[in-house]
């Protein structure tokens, strides 16, 4: 015992080191009591009895309970061990009950063809087993199930879709029935078990697939009569049903309303029907006899007639009838068959032979002209022969095209049957005719054949084209440059002379440029922008379109004659002509003829200077020369008197000329003022013819003076008329040879007294005629007194200031007769306008 103790000491001495500095507290702590008090009292005990030091016995007791624990450690873990193995072997036999079980279950679960469809809790991947090749193909992967579209129809796949969303998102159970693409019928079940959502897709067959077909067969029953139900509410139609009995068994709201019942139960009970009597009965014989009826019938509804086709028929014991408003369809078959007559009739009037073949291709309308077009007798078209017989007549009368290949032109022809789109040809017949055939495919079946004799047609487009050929080739010969421009303003036509004229490209113009374009090129020669602005609007403008002159002055000094002129079809044409040489000629000519009007009028103005500085020493010479002729001043010598009566015929004659003379640069000068009144004819006369008698005499001229007696007076200015009648009778008496006579007559007319003063001279040759009113325009030939050529202007300035007018008529050796006309209405004074 003490050798032990011993040993325990020694091996406790050796671990002092390990539990110093609170181990010796910690396992005391453990070991000892709670009371400070008698642990305290334990330790001195142990330590007497043991002869260890509190140090020692603290790591005696650690040693001492780690034994302890050790070998109630092992206790345990070996109880445990025996525990463990009885469950092991307990859980053993279950897991193989369990198999066995679920074998079981898997046996039975598949006896029959089945698909199962599982989501774990939190798992997106579905498990499948079972028997895919109920809906897909053996070799197909079992995830294919799942995409429902590749074996159902569309719309059992989306019902399929969304029950398994609604299972899997909130646990929503279903149970379907459907019907695979090949025709299988299958039910789904889906349910939430045990956290997972498992899909069960199995066949069905015997009972419970007859069952659910009738299943489906109802609720496609129940939906098509739901669909029948609510159609036949809302047609508009009335629609009715009755029983074996005849009795009313159903009525929509149109029919309840046609017969102006309340309800439906008011029409039964009322026993209100739509048809009357005669119609009803040959209704019910028409269904008796051929189980349907149909008619168009008319019938009174709301107090108003219509007419209604009425179809019926029978429906098990009973009958089913509906009655649609065909009001509008008989208005609108009437109509169309008006229509067809009308358009028949047209037909027949129009000059084009028109043949209408149906859909057997036998002719089913023919009108007049084509009859006379191919000279075929009436009787056999009216036969309703069929195409290929009115095609081998005419061929054996000689009357259709001459063909290589008869069989297959006919054939090629009647390819119109079955065409969509009218198709057009020209025939050239043996006789020289040439036709237009158009074959237009009829909507209900068959051709219609349009022949037009074209023959003139034809004609009349070869001359037209023979004529735009010697109108381009006369165009291109023009040496007026031609252009026209189309409504949109692009180039359609133009000559060499145009493209010459403006220094243009001739390819450039056939590309059919815009104006613009055109206007750009034509800078370099003209770029006033006003005027080619006026050029663009006339070529673009809809409106306000007329001729358009222009004049050109370019920048090579070069002139154009220009012309915008619309054109009917709505282009517009412009042409352009080098007028440069005649521009040069015409003003040459200008400028000249304006030196000629300038050096006249120099001439005028100089006469009428002289004229009237004349005057003036004129007045002083002949007021001299009369205060020497007069007898106070003293006598003169004959000598004297010859040379003063020289003196003063000399000054008068220079004075009358300068009058005359002052009288023409007045009128030409606007300023001559008639002083008119009352003009008394035979005072007038009187009073010219006296200034003349001394010439009369001494030349031996008679004066023939004849007045007619209604000519009274007019208004006017009598001594300028005076001095008319003068001019005129001193003109003739200057031109009448001895002996003879000089005449003057005056008459009045409507509006004017006309004064005629004959002579029997040499007469006026013709090319003097229109230049013996000119100023200074003297004859001397056949006149004794050679004037100064200013008499006859003044009777002209004179005659046409009262408004009158003054005419010449002469034969060369007959004389000459001096017409003037005054008129006698003189309202205001005249002014010398003119």
């Amino acid at each position: 015992m003490s050798g032990v103790i011993v040993s325990m000491r020694r091996t406790l001495l050796s671990c002092t080191s390990l539990v110093r500095n609170g181990l010796l507290g910690s396992a005391l702590a453990a070991l000892l009591p709670a009371a400070p008090a008698e642990a305290a009292d334990l330790v001195d005990t142990l330590s007497t009895l043991l002869d260890f030091n509190r140090q020692e016995l603290a790591v005696l007791a650690t040693a001492l309970a780690l034994l302890g624990f050790s070998v109630v450690a092992a206790i345990l873990l070996m109880r445990t061990r025996v525990r463990t193995a009885k469950n092991e072997a307990r859980l053993r036999a279950r897991i193989g009950e369990l198999q066995l079980q679920a074998d079981r279950f898997g046996a039975l679960l598949f006896a029959e063809p089945q698909i199962l469809i599982s989501w774990p809790a939190g798992d997106n991947r579905a498990q499948i087993s079972g028997d895919i090749s109920m809906v897909l193909p053996r070799d197909s992967s079992p995830q294919r199930v799942l995409a429902f579209g590749t074996w159902l129809p569309p719309e059992p796949a989306l019902q399929m879709d969304h029950a398994v969303d609604a299972l899997r998102d909130r646990g929503d159970g279903f149970q379907l029935t459907l019907t695979t693409a090949h025709g299988h019928t299958l039910e789904a079940i889906g349910r939430a078990i045990g956290g997972q959502a498992i899909v069960r897709i199995r066949e069905l067959s015997g009972l419970r697939r007859d069952l659910a077909e009738t299943n489906l067969r109802y609720k496609a029953l129940s939906d098509e009569t739901e669909m029948l139900r609510g159609f036949a509410t809302a047609a508009p139609w009335p629609i009715w049903a009755k029983g074996e009995n005849g009795a009313l068994a159903y009525a929509n709201p149109a029919y309840v309303r046609a017969t102006e019942a309340a309800s439906i139960t008011d029409a039964q009970e009322r026993k209100l029907e739509l048809l009357d009597s005669a119609d009803r009965t040959a209704m019910e014989r028409g269904l008796k006899e051929a189980a349907n009826f149909t008619s168009r019938l008319p019938i009174v509804i709301g107090g108003e007639r219509r007419i209604y086709d009425v179809r019926a028929v029978n429906v098990g014991g009973g009958n089913v009838g509906v009655a649609i408003d065909a009001s509008e369809a008989d208005a609108l078959s009437s109509a169309l068959v008006r229509m067809a007559e009308a358009h028949r009739r047209t037909l027949d009037q129009l000059s084009s032979g028109v043949a209408v073949f149906d859909g057997q291709r036998r002719l089913a309308f023919y009108n007049d002209s084509y009859r006379q077009l191919w000279d075929l007798d009436r009787t056999f078209l009216d036969a309703n022969p069929d195409d290929s017989s009115v095609l081998d007549k005419l061929r054996a009368a000689r009357k259709l095209p001459e063909q290589p290949d008869f069989r297959a032109w006919k054939a090629k022809l009647h390819e119109a049957y079955r065409a969509v789109e009218a198709a057009k040809d020209t025939w050239y017949l043996p006789d020289g005719r040439a036709l237009s055939v158009v074959t237009t495919p009829n909507p209900e079946g068959g051709v219609t054949y349009l022949f037009d004799d074209v023959t003139e047609s034809l004609e009349l487009a070869r001359r037209f084209d023979g004529m735009i050929r010697v109108q381009r080739e006369t165009l291109d010969s023009l040496a007026e440059g031609v252009a026209v421009f189309g409504s949109n303003g692009r180039a359609q036509l133009f000559n060499p002379a145009f493209v010459r004229m403006w220094k243009l490209s001739a390819d450039a113009m056939r590309d059919e440029p815009h104006i613009q374009t055109v206007e750009g090129w034509c800078h370099q020669l003209f770029d006033d922008a006003i005027v080619w602005r006026q050029i663009r609007e006339a070529v673009t403008s809809i409106e306000s379109r007329a001729d358009i002159p222009l004049k050109l002055e370019r920048k090579d000094g070069s002139v154009l004659d220009g012309m915008i002129r619309p054109l009917h079809d709505g282009a517009t044409m412009l042409t352009f002509q080098d007028i440069t040489d005649t521009e040069n000629v015409e003003r040459a000519l200008r400028e000249r003829n304006e030196a000629l009007e300038a050096a006249d009028q120099m001439k005028v103005d100089f006469v009428h200077h002289v004229s009237y500085e004349l005057r003036s020493p004129l007045t002083t010479i002949i007021g001299f020369a009369h205060f020497l002729s007069d007898p106070s001043t003293g006598p003169l010598t004959p000598k004297q008197a010859e040379y003063l009566d020289y003196v003063t015929k000399s000054t008068n004659a220079l004075l009358a000329l300068t009058n005359n003379i002052l009288d023409l640069a007045t009128i030409d000068a606007g300023a001559m003022k008639l002083e008119l009144g009352p003009v008394d004819v035979s005072k007038t006369i009187e009073l010219a013819a006296e200034g003349l008698q001394d010439r009369l005499a001494t030349d031996r001229i008679r004066l023939k003076v004849e007045i007619a007696p209604d000519v009274g007076s007019f208004t006017g200015d009598e001594k300028r008329v005076v001095q008319v009648l003068y001019n005129l009778l001193a003109n003739a008496v200057g031109f009448s040879p001895p002996d003879s006579t000089v005449g003057i007559s005056a008459r009045r007319t409507e509006r004017s007294v006309v004064f005629t003063v004959t002579d029997s001279g040499p007469g006026i040759p013709a090319d003097m005629k229109d230049k013996v009113f000119n100023w200074f325009e003297s004859r001397s030939q056949g006149s004794r007194h050679r004037g100064a050529g200013l008499g006859l202007s003044l009777v002209r300035s004179f005659v046409e200031l009262h408004g009158g007018n003054i005419r010449v008529d002469s034969i060369v050796g007959r004389g000459t007769v001096v017409i003037c006309d005054f008129p006698t209405d003189q309202a205001a004074h005249r002014d010398a306008a003119e």
